[in-house]
């Protein structure tokens, strides 16, 4: 990469800041840059024993174990772990500002976010639905896709944080055949498979069972699929999703694509949680995420585990070398 990493250490008083802290201290950032209030990051240090070394200004390359680059996104108030404080929550919304900012100018070759807590951004007057959300809104762009992936399983969503009772009207067939578009073209562009096969799974049980569980499935999903199919793209559907997620039919695909947040995650999650990928597709950046929340109850207690950060910061690298 001709530039760093932007990683935003999320909720100050959740378990972002220490993430961060631990992989500096392993040497396992990379070339990468977190954004955050110093003086936070130090004391998280001395809360875990750990020796940490800030540095600011010019990053050339990766820094050794016990260093950590950091952009300084000062704090309005001092955070104490595991007590959130809405005081906090413009800072943080700067944080991914910085990171947005720097990815389009080129200052950053991608974005990795570490956790943040919705409700205090809420509480704090601001309304915020997610990253994804605020992403999408923040570059301009109309529709993007959230994907989870773990080692070979992708599982994107056609819709994402919605109440279940809206899922259905969310569907429509506009909306199904654009979120496939950016599925198909980010699995080629970015995770540079060739031809990518993608499971479609269906709404209602069973898919529907031709328009005696729901006409979704049979009126919106399936003429979708049948036309995308005809234009080339090798799709697999309208699937029931209880039997979807199988070896037979996930060995024959490079991602499966669900209907809504609870449909296709708990799979995924517990096929990799704590190792899994967070991934917004469709964006004119790079941006992956941690597949976990702020777990404020382990906040300061270095009992927090760095994997899934981890693998969000080299998946990131990955994608933006691509």
């Amino acid at each position: 990469m001709r530039a760093p990493l932007a990683i935003t250490s999320g909720e100050p008083a959740g378990i972002g800041p220490e993430l961060c802290v631990q992989l500096a201290a392993r040497g396992e950032l990379g070339y990468a840059s977190v954004i955050g209030d110093p003086e936070l990051f130090r004391e998280r240090a001395r809360m875990l024993g750990l020796a940490l070394t800030i540095r600011e200004g010019e990053l050339p390359g990766p820094l050794p174990a016990g260093e950590m680059h950091v952009t300084p996104q000062r704090l309005n108030v001092a955070a104490r772990p595991g007590v959130l404080d809405p005081a906090n929550a413009s800072s943080v919304l700067e944080m991914l500002d910085v990171a947005v900012d720097g990815c389009i100018t080129g200052d950053f070759a991608g974005m990795v976010t570490a956790p943040v807590s919705k409700a205090v951004i809420n509480d704090a007057g601001i309304p915020f639905t997610g990253h994804t959300e605020y992403l999408a809104a923040r570059t301009h762009t109309p529709l993007v896709v959230m994907m989870l992936a773990a080692g070979t399983l992708r599982v994107a969503l056609a819709t994402t944080h919605l109440p279940l009772r809206a899922v259905a009207d969310a569907i429509t067939p506009e909306r199904l055949r654009v979120t496939l578009e950016v599925l198909e073209r980010d699995l080629r562009i970015r995770f540079r498979i060739t031809r990518p096969r993608i499971a479609v799974l269906g709404l209602n049980p069973h898919a529907g069972e031709d328009g005696h569980l729901g006409h979704e499935d049979r009126d919106i999903i399936r003429p979708v699929v049948e036309a995308m199919r005809s234009e080339g793209v090798e799709l697999l559907g309208p699937l029931p999703a209880d039997t979807a997620f199988t070896p037979r039919v996930l060995e024959n695909v490079d991602a499966v694509l669900a209907m809504y947040h609870d449909q296709g995650l708990p799979v995924l999650k517990y096929a990799g949680f704590g190792e899994a990928v967070n991934v917004t597709l469709g964006l004119p950046i790079v941006r992956t995420s941690v597949d976990h929340g702020t777990a404020l109850d382990l906040a300061g207690s270095g009992r927090a585990d760095p994997g899934s950060l981890r693998a969000a910061i080299a998946m990131a690298a990955e994608l933006a070398g691509s």
